[in-house]
């Protein structure tokens, strides 16, 4: 991992910034070799033990979705909006969020990915910088700009699924979107905007 990554880290392990700190085993700060970043919402109980984001059963169906879509976990810097997880896993709370965003806004600057795919509704209002999504029906299978100025394909998340199977087909059908728009050029050789 980079040194500024490495660095960041570090200060998101520390972090008492809101009253999440204080029911974590651990904090998930990301992991990944890029160039393109995934963010979710926040990390679940399995992620919470581990300290990895996406390895419980939400995960395991994101690497099926991902190998569905010709895509490499490894491939993308995955990471949540909210770095501890909330009791019970209930929907993160807007404080929550703000106090967090900071260590989410560092990861992009420091990553500068060509691309972004966001996992849930949570992710794609931050990334959007909207107050709001309600549905996500309006944003899907577009190509949306972030309030980075970066790309960004908005999909469900994956644990969606388990209440919901027939979701599985769109969040599959918004990762072969990623995947025209962004990863196959990635396979072809150097992504536009990276190094080497």
């Amino acid at each position: 991992m980079n040194l500024l990554l490495e660095e960041l880290r570090k200060q998101v392990e520390d972090c008492t910034r809101c009253p999440l700190h204080t029911s974590r085993t651990r904090a998930v700060f990301g992991e990944g070799d890029g160039p393109f970043m995934m963010v979710g919402e926040a990390p679940g109980r399995q992620e919470d033990i581990q300290g990895r984001p996406f390895v419980g059963q939400a995960g395991r169906l994101l690497n099926e979705i991902l190998a569905e879509a010709g895509m490499e976990r490894n491939h993308f810097f995955i990471t949540n909006v909210v770095k501890c997880r909330p009791p019970n896993n209930r929907n993160p709370r807007p404080e929550e969020i703000e106090a967090c965003r900071p260590y989410l806004d560092r990861q992009v600057e420091i990553i500068r990915p060509p691309a972004i795919l966001s996992l849930g509704r949570f992710s794609g209002t931050v990334l959007l910088g909207r107050k709001r999504i309600i549905t996500l029906r309006d944003y899907r299978r577009r190509v949306l700009k972030s309030i980075y100025g970066i790309p960004l394909i908005i999909t469900y998340h994956p644990a969606s699924v388990f209440r919901n199977p027939r979701l599985r087909e769109h969040i599959v059908e918004d990762f072969r979107l990623f995947y025209r728009q962004f990863y196959s050029s990635f396979l072809d050789g150097p992504v536009p905007g990276s190094s080497g």
